[in-house]
């Protein structure tokens, strides 16, 4: 049996700013952690209960919609919620947000859901702001920074690494 741990980054994104986010923190997790660690990148749509059960540790990645995570990051959560409860108390997780304003709201569902599981937050929710305000901007393709790309590196080798060494 392999001593190799999964880190699970789960994201959606309609307009690429959170698949940015999302893949920075699986680079660093991956620059990070080596071998040690199989960082996992899904697509909320195809992950399931097995990827959330098999993992040692998390990032869940949403775009902020109408204050709120998007529909399809609550479909995952709503898939997994009940078949992986009670299964992954104590794991680490962290959540980030491409938000148009604010943020805090989906960061607050995430953390709630968390806290069902009984997961363990790592780190505060790193929220990137676009200040898109009007429809057009809104819906338009995001470009997302290198300095908050960065963040995101950050965040996914501070979770590789805490795995790999067995922090987490």
């Amino acid at each position: 049996m392999s001593d190799t741990r999964i880190l699970l980054i789960v994201h959606h994104t309609m307009t690429g700013g959170t698949a940015q986010m999302a893949r920075a923190a699986a680079e660093g997790a991956r620059a990070e952690a080596g071998v040690a660690v199989d960082v996992r990148l899904l697509r909320a749509h195809e992950a399931g209960p097995d990827d959330v059960l098999g993992a040692a540790g998390y990032v869940f990645a949403t775009p902020e919609n109408l204050a709120t995570m998007s529909g399809i990051m609550k479909d995952f959560f709503d898939r997994c919620y009940y078949p992986a409860l009670d299964r992954l108390n104590g794991r680490p997780y962290a959540a980030m947000v491409c938000a148009g304003s604010d943020g805090t709201g989906a960061a607050r569902q995430i953390e709630r859901i968390a806290t069902g599981w009984r997961l363990r937050e790592v780190a505060p929710a790193l929220i990137v702001c676009t200040h898109a305000q009007t429809p057009e901007r809104i819906l338009a393709p995001k470009t997302i920074g290198a300095e908050d790309l960065g963040r995101c590196r950050e965040l996914g080798a501070a979770l590789a690494s805490g795995l790999a060494l067995g922090v987490f």
